[in-house]
């Protein structure tokens, strides 16, 4: 039974419905929605559960009771199966195995979808073609194509987009202009500081002229006042 969980394998079908459980007392309990065998009403709102196990289990939503503690950080859930759902984020445990390939999955839902690539099968139509998608996800997005939305918009311009990877790529446009407009600053700022050295070296270039000017003419007019002075023989 246990086998089964990593398999994915559900042999108890519901004849009511395309659902099916690895556990018949699953299916058992399931079978009860379809004929109305739904007796414990929530309090709290007008939902109905065929057992009184999973009725508790709703109710912690309206108290929000949140038992379950996860032990790799300080979140906390209202159900075990959550619980273990989310320990495998910490723990990168993959116990659903593909049987068409080597892959694994954290859940059953994730596997289904992968399935889906060996099988071919497309669930999701489009309402405004006639088109077929695999996935929902897929269909959400082809979708746009008739609606024009665009949910994608840049956070440094007005500009939206249709699809993730649409905004992305136009994201690259402002770094490589964000990264040239900063060299071409650079690039200036070391041009400035160049020109001003160069007038630095020339002011003082000037000013040991001026002073070396200065010194000489001092010089000659000393010579001149020795050589004009007149000599006493007497």
């Amino acid at each position: 039974m246990h086998t089964k969980i990593h398999t994915g394998e559900r042999p108890y079908q519901c004849s009511q419905c395309d659902k099916s459980f690895t556990q018949s007392n699953t299916l058992k309990k399931h079978t009860k929605i379809h004929t109305g065998g739904s007796q414990y009403q929530c309090s709290h709102c007008d939902k109905t559960y065929t057992d009184n196990y999973t009725l508790k289990t709703h109710i912690r939503i309206h108290k929000g009771e949140k038992p379950y503690q996860c032990s790799h950080c300080n979140k906390s859930f209202t159900q075990r199966s959550t619980l273990e759902r989310h320990t495998r984020i910490h723990t990168a445990d993959t116990p659903y195995q593909c049987s068409q390939c080597d892959k694994s999955f954290s859940r059953i839902g994730i596997l289904k979808n992968h399935t889906r690539i060996h099988t071919g099968e497309k669930l999701y139509q489009c309402s405004y073609c006639e088109k077929f998608f695999s996935h929902e996800c897929i269909l959400k997005t082809h979708t746009r194509i008739h609606t024009g939305e665009k949910p994608y918009q840049c956070n440094l311009c007005d500009k939206t987009f249709s699809y993730k990877s649409s905004l992305i790529q136009h994201n690259k446009k402002h770094q490589r202009h964000h990264s040239y407009a900063a060299s071409e600053k650079q690039i200036n700022s070391k041009i400035s500081d160049i020109y001003s050295l160069s007038e630095s070296k020339a002011e003082i270039k000037v000013e040991q002229t001026d002073s070396e000017t200065s010194e000489t003419d001092s010089l000659s007019e000393l010579k001149i006042e020795v050589k004009e002075e007149p000599i006493d023989m007497f």
